[in-house]
């Protein structure tokens, strides 16, 4: 199995969770305006941090060490209001990234977790 630097995993997380909030949006409104309202403030830092934090007792030994890594992954502006909340947002991230490409069936178990708070 290959792996990834976190960043890449992160990166790919970030495309993927985007995908599942906007297909749920979508099953929510048709309203454009509604629709972009709700992808925001599903994707922003502060909400996956708070889904990474209910997540938490879920998560697998492997998948705290992955996020732990990834909470002290460097912060890639240095206009971030909130370091910290971004560094959990992007934890997020790296475990949708990391089990998207490594274990299908645990992404999908993730994301249903995740559907809970929306």
């Amino acid at each position: 199995m290959e792996q990834y630097h976190l960043r890449a995993y992160a990166h790919l997380g970030d495309a993927v969770y985007e995908v599942f909030i906007r297909e749920k949006v979508i099953k929510k409104t048709s309203n454009g305006k509604k629709m972009h309202e709700l992808t925001t403030k599903y994707v922003k830092a502060e909400f996956q941090t708070e889904v990474l934090e209910k997540l938490e007792e879920i998560l697998s030994s492997e998948e705290k060490e992955i996020s732990r890594r990834a909470k002290n992954l460097p912060t890639t502006s240095f206009r971030r209001a909130n370091q910290a909340l971004h560094r959990h947002a992007t934890a997020l991230e790296v475990l949708l990234g990391y089990n998207y490409l490594h274990n299908k069936p645990r992404y999908t178990e993730l994301l249903n977790e995740i559907e809970k708070f929306i």
